[in-house]
C-alpha cells in the first residue's frame, strides 16, 4: 500500500460518502482471510494499517502459557521472557511475520474490498432513495420478461412487477412505459429488492393525486377504493369545502382529468361517487350507475337491503356481481340487491308490511346501542370498582401508620415507619 492508495481512500470518501475507517477495517479483515487462505495456518492472525501512510503490519499472535500444546496458537512463559521479562502467564505475544508474496496479495485484496465496498454504498444509496418512496408513482420502463415477472429499468436501479401485480390485459413489451406504484423496498444480498404494482387500489388514488390539484392539496378527499384490476374501479370522495364539488373536481372539465387516468389504466373504467356519512346514502351511492329507490339497513349484522326498479336489476348487480361486490368493499358493507317486484314478493312470503321491515331493522339497530352502552356502563363499573379498591387500601394504610404513631412516642421510630411505608409503595 502506498500514498495513492490513501488518496484515492479519500476521494471515494468524498464522492460516495464511504468512510475511510470502514474500508480499513473491512480490508484488515479481509487480509486475514486472505493469510490463512493463501498460506493454510490456522495461527491468529493480526493485521494492522497505518490509516495516514497505508503500511500493512502482519502479526501472529500467541497466548504465553506454561506448557505449550500447540506451538501455532501458543508460546512458553520460558521463550516469552527472553523477549520481554515482564511477560506473564495470559498474555498475549504478537509476532511480526512477512509472509513471501504478502505485499502481492494485500495489494488484489485491498481491490477487491474497494470495489465492494462501493457497491454497498451505492446499494445503501438506492435503498435509501426508494424506502421513502414507498405507496409513491414511478415512472418505469420494461427491459425484459423472466417466470412470469417482468423487470422494469428505473433509472438508477431495476425492479420487479410481479404477475400477482400485473393486469392480466397489458402486454408489457420491451421499452413500453408504465406508471406504476412502488409497493414495497426491501434490503436483499444482491441490493434493494424493488416491488412494483399496477393492480394495487393504491395506484388509483395516486393518480388522482397527480391529475386533480383539489386532491392534491386535500381540498377533496379519497374515502375508499375498490378496484378489480383491469376491469373496473370505484372511488369514493368528499369534499371538505363546501364550495368545491368533489365529483365534478375529479371528472373534470369535459371529463378531462377522469379520461387522462382511464387512458394510464388502459380503459379500466372508473366509477366516482359521493361519500356520506349516512351509510343509506353512501350505499345507494355506491351502486352507481343504476338508480336506487330504496335502501334498509341493518345495524346488528352491518348488512343492508337495497330496492331498485325492475328495468335496473342486471345494471345495479352488473356482469358477473361486479357492481354490487364492488360497492360492497367500497362500503365495507354487505349488499343484497331486489327490484320492486322482487322486494314485494319477498314481504309477501315473509307476511309483514314494509313499515314492519324497517320496525325490524329499527329494533336491531337500538339493540346494538343498548349493548354498546350496557358494555360501556360495565367498564366504568369496573374502574369505579377499581378505584373504591385503591381508596380502602390507601385508608388502611393510613390507619396502620396512625396507630403506629400512637404506639411508638419516639418521633425517630414514627419517620423510620412512614419511611418503609412509602419505600413498599
Amino acid at each position: 500500500m502506498n500514498q495513492e492508495f490513501i488518496d484515492a481512500l479519500n476521494e471515494i470518501e468524498k464522492e460516495k460518502g464511504i468512510s475511510k475507517e470502514i474500508v480499513f477495517e473491512a480490508l484488515e479483515s479481509a487480509l486475514v482471510s486472505s493469510y490463512r487462505k493463501n498460506y493454510g495456518t490456522s495461527q491468529n492472525v493480526v493485521v494492522n494499517m497505518n490509516r495516514e501512510t497505508g503500511e500493512i503490519r502482519l502479526f501472529a499472535s500467541k497466548d504465553i502459557v506454561e506448557n505449550v500444546e500447540n506451538d501455532q496458537l501458543e508460546i512458553s512463559l520460558e521463550e516469552a521472557k527472553k523477549i520481554d521479562p515482564n511477560y506473564e502467564v495470559g498474555d498475549v505475544y504478537n509476532l511480526e511475520i512477512h509472509p513471501k508474496n504478502f505485499g502481492r496479495i494485500a495489494a488484489q485484496t485491498a481491490k477487491q474490498v474497494v470495489i465492494q465496498r462501493i457497491k454497498d454504498a451505492e446499494r445503501d444509496i438506492v435503498f435509501e432513495e426508494f424506502v421513502e418512496r414507498e405507496k409513491e408513482i414511478i415512472t418505469g420502463v420494461v427491459q425484459r420478461k423472466a417466470y412470469n415477472n417482468v423487470y422494469v429499468d428505473l433509472g438508477t436501479t431495476e425492479a420487479v412487477l410481479p404477475y400477482s401485480e400485473q393486469i392480466s390485459n397489458e402486454r408489457y413489451e420491451h421499452g413500453d412505459r408504465y406508471k406504476m406504484l412502488i409497493l414495497s423496498v426491501e434490503k436483499s444480498t444482491k441490493g434493494p429488492q424493488i416491488i412494483l404494482s399496477r393492480s394495487h387500489p393504491d395506484l388509483i388514488k395516486r393518480l388522482f393525486e397527480l391529475e386533480v390539484p383539489e386532491v392534491s392539496e386535500g381540498i377533496v378527499e379519497i374515502y375508499s377504493i375498490s378496484r378489480e384490476a383491469g376491469s373496473r374501479t370505484k372511488i369514493a370522495v368528499f369534499s371538505r369545502d363546501p364550495e368545491v364539488d368533489p365529483l365534478g373536481a375529479c371528472v373534470g372539465y369535459k371529463g378531462q382529468r377522469v379520461n387522462a387516468i382511464v387512458d394510464e389504466i388502459h380503459n379500466e373504467k372508473i366509477d366516482i361517487v359521493i361519500y356520506e356519512k349516512e351509510i343509506d346514502k353512501f350505499i345507494a351511492n355506491s351502486l352507481s350507475p343504476s338508480k336506487v329507490e330504496k335502501v334498509f339497513v341493518n345495524e346488528a349484522e352491518k348488512s343492508a337491503l337495497a330496492i331498485v326498479p325492475d328495468y335496473q336489476l342486471s345494471l345495479a348487480i352488473g356482469k358477473e356481481g361486479q357492481n354490487v361486490r364492488l360497492a360492497a368493499k367500497l362500503t365495507g358493507w354487505k349488499i343484497d340487491i331486489k327490484s320492486n317486484e322482487q322486494f314485494k314478493a319477498y314481504l309477501e312470503d315473509r307476511g309483514i308490511t314494509e313499515e314492519e321491515l324497517l320496525n325490524e331493522f329499527a329494533n336491531a339497530k337500538k339493540e346494538v346501542h343498548e349493548e354498546r352502552e350496557s358494555s360501556e356502563e360495565t367498564i366504568d363499573s369496573e374502574d369505579f370498582s377499581k378505584n373504591n379498591e385503591i381508596k380502602e387500601i390507601q385508608e388502611d394504610e393510613s390507619l396502620e401508620l396512625d396507630s403506629s404513631k400512637e404506639e411508638y412516642e419516639d418521633t425517630d421510630q414514627v419517620e423510620e415507619i412512614e419511611e418503609d411505608k412509602e419505600n413498599d409503595n
